[in-house]
């Protein structure tokens, strides 16, 4: 049991260590965005270089739109880790069967679900821009894991449902005792 529980500190610390660096990258994704309003110069030297200067000039209001996918894509990810780090955090072992961890494992699986949809949605808008010449390869990372997380939300949605079903059969258990 202390090799489970050495191990499970260790997957603690290791999601905080995600979510601060998806915070990180978050966080600095919406402070170019917040530059690029004042001072559109900027887009040459973005965040992980992402030069979107062409894309800007062309049309503002497409550079805009991908923008916000992406911004939305990397805030899902740091509250998806923010909530995986509550589960961990509040996860007793010993009876893992609870409400709170039901319902953290059903919102860690809507967030998945979310960041795959709108992965995939910004997979398509990327796609269908480059159909009308806008070079959109640059931004392909930000999206390109998109059906591995709908996969990924369907999982963790089915473990969330075995999770409610251990739960009612523990109060069973608790009650016939």
């Amino acid at each position: 049991m202390k090799y489970n529980n050495f191990l499970f500190k260790f997957l603690i610390v290791i999601a905080w260590i995600i979510f601060v660096g998806l915070s990180i990258e978050a966080c600095a994704l919406l402070v170019n965005f917040i530059f690029t309003f004042f001072n559109p110069a900027v887009l040459k030297n973005l965040y992980q270089k992402l030069d979107l200067s062409a894309m800007y000039n062309r049309s503002t209001a497409t550079f805009y739109s991908m923008y916000t996918f992406i911004l939305v894509i990397a805030f899902f990810k740091a509250a998806l880790f923010y909530e995986v780090i509550k589960l961990v955090s509040k996860l007793d072992l010993d009876r893992p069967f609870s409400s709170f961890v039901s319902k953290k494992i059903t919102s860690i699986s809507y967030i998945t679900f979310m960041i795959g949809l709108v992965s995939i949605a910004a997979r398509q808008t990327a796609d269908n821009l480059s159909h009308k010449g806008y070079d959109v390869n640059m931004l392909n990372e930000f999206w390109v894991d998109s059906n591995a997380y709908i996969l990924m939300a369907a999982v963790i949605y089915t473990i969330s449902i075995i999770f409610k079903r251990g739960i009612e059969l523990q109060n069973e258990n608790d009650t016939t005792i």
